[in-house]
């Protein structure tokens, strides 16, 4: 092969390399976010079921006073 074309080459590699590279940071980034947003919705769940059973709660109680006048 000629000189040039390896050049070429080697150029290209490195550019594959680095675009290889910047991928993979981005996938890590990625993936480090969606546990980040696992969590969040994990935590978020659980605030709404607490809401939920204190909202029935608040209506059992009610009913029953309403029962009780």
């Amino acid at each position: 092969m000629s000189d040039d074309l390896l050049e070429s080459l080697e150029a290209k590699m490195d550019r594959l390399i680095q675009v290889c590279e910047r991928l993979q940071h981005e996938n890590e980034e990625l993936r480090a976010k969606s546990q980040d947003w696992q969590r969040e919705r994990v935590r978020l769940i659980e605030k709404n079921d607490l809401a939920r059973s204190r909202v029935e709660a608040m209506i059992i109680r009610l009913k029953s006073l309403e029962s009780e006048s």
